[in-house]
């Protein structure tokens, strides 16, 4: 069998394309509740990864989200800026860099907390299906690591 470079170059083609509008597309309807939390989509990541375990290097923040350090510290200096984490140096090691939720961050856990119900409702997919999408996208993401 030959390789067509013209069917290989077709959008409907690409395995990336349905993964980044899916994405997209489930993004946009975090935003309308979001938007009242004063937060974006890649802070609630954050909030995510910190209201299970608070107190955490920069680098494992970067690790869960899969995010680099160029990427993540302006978003934590705008979350420091609104008030919701501090950052210190470690006490072990002072080349690292631990965030920690502010009494404002930790309440905001109270007004996000019914999102992922919320979402579930926006989301009309049965609970199967949702199950094995989810485990073949951490299927694909795990080829990489």
């Amino acid at each position: 069998m030959d390789y067509d470079c013209h069917e290989a170059l077709k959008l409907e083609n690409q395995l990336c394309f349905p993964l980044y509008a899916a994405a997209r597309d489930v993004i946009a309807r975090y935003t309308p509740f979001l938007k009242p939390l004063g937060i974006t989509y890649t802070q609630y990541l954050v909030f995510l990864v910190l209201w299970e375990k608070d107190g955490i290097p920069v680098g494992e923040i970067c690790e869960k989200l899969r995010l680099d350090n160029g990427t993540l510290s302006p978003l934590l200096k705008k979350m420091q800026l609104q008030g919701f984490i501090e950052k210190r140096r470690s006490e072990k090691d002072d080349r690292i860099v631990v965030v920690s939720l502010t009494a404002k961050g930790k309440d905001l856990f109270e007004e996000a907390k019914d999102i992922p119900l919320k979402m579930a409702g926006c989301i009309k997919f049965p609970p199967d299906k949702a199950k094995q999408l989810y485990d073949l996208l951490y299927e694909l993401l795990d080829l990489r690591a």
